[in-house]
């Protein structure tokens, strides 16, 4: 499910780094980070849809991959934003 134009606007708004900041390793998580919580109703309704579920891991995969450089590159960056979208880890 992709977001809407307002929701997108509101997540960059908020994690963004400056005015025109939109491909930070923090906004791009942010984003995913919601793509992927608005997936969650889409599954429970439909569980044996597994071709959306592989969009969904490579998702995932690109969030962690995304965390992972954050961490090796600032860790007090990559701190706020865990406790900021409320990810484990």
């Amino acid at each position: 499910m992709p977001l809407n134009v307002e929701q997108k606007r509101t997540v960059v708004e908020k994690h963004r780094r400056g005015k025109a900041d939109t491909g930070s390793p923090e906004v791009q998580v942010a984003l995913l980070s919601e793509r992927i919580n608005s997936l969650s109703p889409h599954f429970e309704a439909n569980k044996k849809d597994h071709h959306s579920r592989r969009g969904l891991l490579k998702m995932v995969n690109k969030r962690r991959k995304l965390l992972d450089y954050l961490k090796k590159s600032d860790q007090d960056r990559y701190a706020k934003l865990i406790t900021d979208l409320g990810l484990r880890r």
